[in-house]
C-alpha cells in the first residue's frame, strides 16, 4: 500500500492505481457476498414457511384424530425437526428423479441409436435402388452466366419410352416389339437459389433442333460406347435420347436454354404405375373425355377423376385424343397437370404421415427412375430448401413455339421469346408476358445475380 503523503512521482502514481483497483475489487467482492447472503437467507425463510405450515396442519390433525398419539409424534418431531424430514423427502425425490432421468436417457440413447441405424439402413437401401447414369456437364461452354446460376437447382426430367424390363401384361409394350428408347417428354424444373418459386418448362417431343455429335447410348445397359453419333442440323428433340441418351439430351437443352442442369432424372414406363399405386391414385381434371385413337378410351367423361395404374399411365402418354387438335401440346398440358397432382398427393398428410404409403412411393420412385446426382440426400435437401414455397409460385409452362408444325412435321421454337424466358430464369427476374412482343417481353436490363448465389426474390410475373 502507498502513503498518500509520498512524493507524487510516476512509480507512486502506478502504485496508487493498483491500490485503487484492488480497493474497488474488494468492495465489489464484499457487495456480491452480502447480496448472496441476503438471497440465501430469503431462500431459507421461504423453505421454512411450508415446513412450518405443514407441521401446524399435522399437529392440528393429530389433536383431532388421535390425541393420544399426538404426544409421541411431537417427541419424534423434537428428535427429528420437520425441516430435516422435508429435506430427506426432497433428497429421496431427487434421487428418484435422477434414477428416472438416467433410465430415460438410456432409453432415448437406445431409440436414437436404433433410429439412426434404421434411417441409415433405409437411406443405403433407397440409394442403391436409384440407377446411376452419366448425364451432366456442369462446365459446358453452352452455360450462360454460370456464376449467376450459383445455388440454382435445375432438374432435367426425361420420360423415356424404353420398354426394357417390361412384360406384356404391363400394357406398355415390350423391348422386342418397341426396341430402343426415345424421350417421350422433356421438362426442366427450375428452383432458384432463393427458393421463392418453381418453374417447370416442357419441351415438345417433336421440337426441331440442331443435334450435336454424341456418344451412342445403350438403354438396356445404361452405358455409352466410343462410337459417335454424327451431328445432325435438323432433327427432332426425341431423337437426341434415342441416339445419345441422357448426355445428348443434356447437351441439347443446355444449348437451347443456356441453363446449367444440376440433376438429371429419367423415368421409364416400366415401374411408373407402381409410383401412382403406392399413393393410391391421384385426382386429375379433364375438360373432355380422353378417348385416344391408338390407346382407346382412357377417361370416359369430363370432370374430376381419381386415376391410378394403367389409367394414369395412359393419361400421360396419349397424344391422339379425339377432339383435341393440339396433339402433343395437349399431352404436355396433361403431363404437367398430372405431375402437379402427384406432387400434391405425395406432399399431403395422407401420404407423409403414412409410413407404408411414403415408403412404397419412394421405393417405386427409386425403382422407376435413373439419373445423375439424384438420390435420398439430394431429394431431402431439396425438400427442406423448398419447405414453405407458396403454391401460387409454382408455374407450369411450355417453351415458346410457333404452335403449328412446319413442313417437316416439327415444332418450331420462337427463338426471341424462348431466349427471354431463359434469361429471366437465369437472372431470377419476372417471367416475360407471352402476349407481348419480344422486345417488351424480354426483362429490361436486369442486373445479373452475384456469384455468391444471393439473389433477390422474384415473382412469377
Amino acid at each position: 500500500m502507498t502513503d498518500e503523503l509520498d512524493t507524487i512521482d510516476e512509480p507512486t502514481r502506478q502504485r496508487r492505481k493498483i491500490d485503487h483497483t484492488l480497493a474497488r475489487f474488494s468492495a465489489a467482492h464484499d457487495e456480491m457476498e452480502a447480496a448472496e447472503n441476503r438471497k440465501r437467507e430469503r431462500r431459507e425463510r421461504l423453505a421454512a414457511r411450508p415446513a412450518a405450515l405443514l407441521e401446524q396442519t399435522r399437529t392440528a390433525l393429530q389433536r383431532v384424530v388421535a390425541p393420544s398419539a399426538a404426544e409421541p409424534a411431537e417427541e419424534k418431531a423434537e428428535e427429528k425437526p420437520a425441516q430435516t424430514r422435508l429435506q430427506e423427502k426432497k433428497e429421496r425425490k431427487i434421487e428418484r428423479s435422477v434414477l428416472i432421468g438416467r433410465i430415460v436417457a438410456i432409453a432415448l440413447a437406445a431409440i436414437v441409436f436404433a433410429g439412426t441405424g434404421v434411417a441409415w439402413g433405409a437411406k443405403v437401401f433407397f440409394d442403391k435402388q436409384f440407377k446411376s447414369v452419366s448425364a451432366l456437364d456442369e462446365n459446358s461452354a453452352d452455360i450462360q452466366n454460370a456464376a449467376g446460376q450459383t445455388g440454382d437447382e435445375n432438374f432435367l426430367m426425361v420420360g423415356s419410352d424404353s420398354r426394357d424390363g417390361a412384360d406384356a401384361e404391363d400394357g406398355v409394350g415390350t423391348a422386342s416389339g418397341t426396341p430402343g428408347a426415345r424421350s417421350d417428354s422433356v421438362m426442366i424444373a427450375h428452383i432458384p437459389a432463393d427458393r421463392q418459386r418453381v418453374v417447370v418448362i416442357s419441351f415438345p417431343r417433336d421440337l426441331e433442333i440442331s443435334r450435336p455429335e454424341c456418344n451412342r447410348f445403350d438403354p438396356a445397359t445404361s452405358q455409352y460406347s466410343d462410337e459417335k453419333s454424327p451431328a445432325q442440323k435438323i432433327a427432332k428433340l426425341n431423337t437426341a435420347y434415342a441416339v445419345g441418351g441422357p448426355q445428348c439430351v443434356t447437351k441439347v437443352i443446355q444449348q437451347i436454354s443456356g441453363m446449367r442442369m444440376t440433376h438429371f432424372v429419367g423415368i421409364d414406363f416400366n415401374g411408373f404405375k407402381d409410383m401412382v399405386d403406392a399413393v393410391q391414385g391421384v385426382t386429375v381434371h379433364t375438360d373432355i373425355p380422353i378417348d385416344d385413337t391408338m390407346l382407346g378410351m382412357v377417361i370416359p367423361e369430363a370432370g374430376d377423376h381419381q386415376i391410378s395404374g394403367d389409367q394414369a399411365l395412359n393419361f400421360v402418354r396419349v397424344r391422339h385424343v379425339k377432339g383435341d387438335v393440339t396433339s402433343d401440346y395437349g399431352r404436355i398440358k396433361r403431363q404437367q397437370e398430372f405431375i402437379g397432382a402427384l406432387l400434391k398427393k405425395v406432399m399431403s398428410k395422407d401420404v407423409m404421415l403414412d409410413a407404408g404409403k411414403l415408403t412404397g412411393f419412394v421405393t417405386a420412385f427409386a425403382k422407376a427412375t435413373f439419373g445423375d446426382n439424384i438420390g435420398v440426400d439430394q431429394m431431402l435437401t431439396l425438400a427442406q430448401s423448398m419447405k414453405g414455397v407458396d403454391p401460387s409460385k409454382i408455374n407450369f409452362m411450355t417453351v415458346p413455339t410457333t404452335g403449328t408444325a412446319n413442313g417437316r412435321g416439327n415444332e418450331v421454337l420462337q427463338q426471341g421469346k424462348a431466349t427471354a424466358v431463359f434469361k429471366s430464369l437465369i437472372e431470377n427476374a419476372p417471367l416475360p408476358d407471352p402476349s407481348k412482343p419480344v422486345e417488351e417481353a424480354a426483362p429490361p436490363s436486369t442486373p445479373a445475380k452475384p456469384a455468391g448465389g444471393s439473389k433477390k426474390s422474384a415473382t412469377t410475373g
